[in-house]
């Protein structure tokens, strides 16, 4: 038995992504698919943080605004954030005026400023878990929230000083930037552009 339903197109997809226009996108085109880069991947890292405690649609919604308020989520150019600047996002309607989560996504820039290119993209892949050990899932009871990965993902990232990371938003980042592929196995989506 599958969890998997039907859209309007008949095609069967995770339920997760039906209930809104903005889910089915996003579920479609970007979740599961792999992702790399530091700056995507920082981006990536940012909004799991953002959106602990939240609806994910929230966040997918006000998007755009935190690309706005980030400046692209260009590492460099956020590490050069300044105090107006968090002043600024703190009063920004666009994004989620969290005081923590903001000052953890400026504090992140600032040690990711001093990596080697490409040393955030091979360190979060470095945990991509080998997907011949990983049934497709076929109920959403199937997906775990936490994984051995995340949680050794999660403590390395802190063992580095990356703040607001815990195995639980660790493994909604490895779902979302295809480290994993958690689309359940009858859905239209399952093994796109998997690992």
């Amino acid at each position: 038995m599958s969890d998997a339903l039907p859209a309007a197109d008949g095609r069967l997809r995770c339920p997760w992504g039906l209930s809104t226009e903005d889910y089915l996108v996003y579920h479609d085109t970007e979740w599961g698919r792999p992702v790399h880069g530091d700056d995507a991947l920082f981006e990536r890292l940012c909004l799991e943080a953002f959106q602990s405690g939240l609806s994910w649609l929230t966040i997918l919604r006000r998007r755009e605004g935190f690309r706005r308020a980030f400046a692209g989520f260009g590492i460099p150019a956020v590490a050069r954030f300044t105090d107006a600047d968090r002043e600024r996002l703190l009063a920004d309607p666009g994004i989620i005026r969290n005081r923590a989560k903001i000052d953890a996504t400026l504090a992140n820039a600032k040690v990711l400023a001093g990596w080697e290119a490409g040393e955030l993209d091979a360190l979060i892949w470095s945990y991509a878990p080998d997907p011949a050990n990983r049934p497709a899932p076929r109920a959403l009871s199937d997906v775990p929230a936490v994984t051995p990965e995340s949680t050794a993902l999660a403590k390395e990232l802190k063992k580095r000083s990356i703040r607001f990371v815990g195995p639980t938003t660790a493994y909604a980042l490895m779902q979302a930037c295809g480290l994993v592929d958690d689309h359940l196995a009858d859905c239209v989506s399952r093994g796109r552009d998997s690992p």
